[in-house]
C-alpha cells in the first residue's frame, strides 16, 4: 500500500473509516481512499457497512502494477509488482463514498470474497477473476462472464499481448488534443 498522508487527526470520512477498520488513508487524487491489509479485506468492508453506514456497494476492480508490459512503453519509474484491489462503497443519504484498497501478491492474488458482505460484489469479483486472475475465496460461482471456457490468460494483465494494445499501447502516452472551436450558429 502507498504511504499514509500526514500524521495528525483526520476527521474526514476516509480518516474515520481508516481508524474504524485498522487501515490507513492513502493518497488518492481528491478521493477518499483507505488501504487495508489483504487478510482484513472482507472484515474491513463489513465494518464499513455496519458501523459507518456505507451500505451501498458501487464497484470493485483491480489494477495490475507491473514493470514490463507485453506491449507498449515501459513505465517511467519502477513499481512494486502486485495487484491493487479497489472497492467503492458509500452511504445512501449524503452520497459520501470511500474507496477501499488492498494489495495482493503478483504471483498468486487471493483474497476473501465480499459476497457475504455486499451481494452486489458477485459480478465484479467474477470479472476480476476472469480479467486479472484474482481468486476470491468463498465465491460460490467463479465461472466466466465474457470469455469462452478454455480461454487461456487474463486479458487485463499488462503481460497479456492484447491486440488492441498494438494499436494504442498500454500504458502508452495519452495524446490530449484541444477541443475544436465552435463556429456558426449551432
Amino acid at each position: 500500500m502507498a504511504e499514509a498522508e500526514g500524521s495528525g487527526e483526520d476527521n474526514s470520512l476516509a480518516g474515520r473509516a481508516a481508524k474504524a477498520v485498522g487501515g490507513v488513508v492513502l493518497e488518492a487524487l481528491e478521493t477518499d481512499k483507505v488501504g487495508v491489509a489483504a487478510d482484513r479485506w472482507a472484515e474491513a468492508l463489513r465494518i464499513a457497512r455496519d458501523d459507518l453506514g456505507l451500505s451501498f456497494f458501487s464497484w470493485l476492480s483491480a489494477v495490475h502494477w507491473a514493470n514490463d508490459p507485453q506491449v507498449g512503453d515501459a513505465l517511467s519509474e519502477e513499481v512494486t509488482e502486485r495487484f491493487e484491489l479497489l472497492c467503492a462503497v458509500s452511504d445512501v443519504t449524503a452520497g459520501e463514498l470511500v474507496v477501499f484498497s488492498t494489495d495482493l501478491g503478483a504471483s498468486d492474488p487471493t483474497v476473501d470474497s465480499l459476497i457475504g458482505v455486499y451481494p452486489g460484489a458477485d459480478w465484479h469479483e467474477r470479472e476480476c477473476r476472469e480479467m486479472f486472475g484474482i481468486t476470491f475465496l468463498g465465491h460460490p460461482r467463479p465461472e466466466n462472464l465474457y470469455l469462452p471456457n478454455g480461454f487461456v490468460g487474463n486479458p487485463l494483465l499488462k503481460s497479456f499481448p492484447l491486440l488492441s494494445r498494438e494499436v494504442k499501447p498500454w500504458p502508452g502516452e495519452v495524446d490530449v488534443e484541444d477541443m475544436p472551436e465552435v463556429t456558426g450558429g449551432g
